[in-house]
């Protein structure tokens, strides 16, 4: 009789018989409680992160088999460098640095999922994620660190699978991310007061002609769009809910109004 399969996302080291894994269980006739006993145990490496899980079970005998499978490679390399999101701007703002050691642990998870043949290949591919989350490896652009991996200047460390860091390099690490974390400050800040001295010096200029002069002076996209006023009220040259300036002209129609209103009060005498 062939196994049946079941296959759910569990959180790594924190599955419960709740849905989905329970009520999929539930008609197979396991003991629900062990097989997420064992799951737990299975994915307690990868806490914080969504594990894809598969159960062969065989519903005559109730044994059964649990296929673990890794979580994407981003995934992996927030958690070993303790990062909740990479950088929405990757080529120009570095949120992390990571060393060659936490590469080589992260393509050795992912050694069945990844195309590369050789550790070595796998390790290029890992570098290349970090390229596009904003993280430094070895303290480099990963294009950089691909060229050295190229180059052999890591080929000891592959041969030797090594993996594990000491405190101190942990310590470093986490120092240097603190300082990414300020430069990164400090750079939104300049941008972000640019900005404003350019959307006040083009005051009622069309919002495409300051977007344009925003740009060509590198301000980032979701900057812009976080300041810029919107159509009509850069044109105006005014910020969303002010009052009229003292003086302005009044709305077609305003006068008018006015002068009619007595004339409604002598019809009632």
């Amino acid at each position: 009789m062939p196994k049946e399969k079941v296959e759910v996302l569990v959180n790594g080291g924190q599955a419960t018989a709740a849905p989905p894994l329970g009520p999929a269980l539930g008609p197979m006739g396991v003991n629900i409680g062990q097989v997420v006993s064992d799951i737990n145990k299975k994915t307690d490496s990868f806490k914080g992160m969504q594990v894809p899980v598969k159960i062969f079970i065989d519903k005559e005998t109730k044994t059964y088999e649990i296929i673990i499978g890794t979580p994407p490679a981003s995934g992996l390399i927030k958690k070993e460098v303790n990062l909740e999101k990479g950088s929405g701007k990757a080529k120009h703002e570095m949120v992390a640095d990571i060393l060659i050691e936490q590469i080589i642990k992260i393509a050795k998870m992912k050694e069945t999922a990844t195309l590369g043949k050789t550790l070595k290949e796998k390790v290029k591919e890992i570098i290349g994620t970090c390229q596009s989350m904003g993280i430094l490896v070895e303290g480099k652009p990963a294009k950089e660190t691909i060229v050295d991996v190229d180059a052999g200047k890591f080929d000891e460390e592959i041969r030797t699978e090594k993996t594990e860091l000491t405190k101190e390099e942990l310590a470093k690490l986490e120092e240097e991310k603190q300082k990414l974390a300020e430069v990164l400050a400090k750079k939104r800040a300049e941008f972000e007061k640019a900005a404003k001295e350019i959307i006040e010096s083009m005051a009622g200029k069309q919002r495409g002609e300051i977007k344009a002069k925003l740009t060509l002076a590198g301000i980032p996209d979701d900057m812009i769009k976080e300041l810029l006023p919107v159509e009509g009220v850069a044109a105006a040259g005014a910020v969303p809910g002010a009052e009229p300036a003292a003086g302005a002209a009044a709305a077609p129609g305003t006068e008018a109004k006015k002068e009619e209103a007595p004339k409604k009060e002598e019809k009632k005498k």
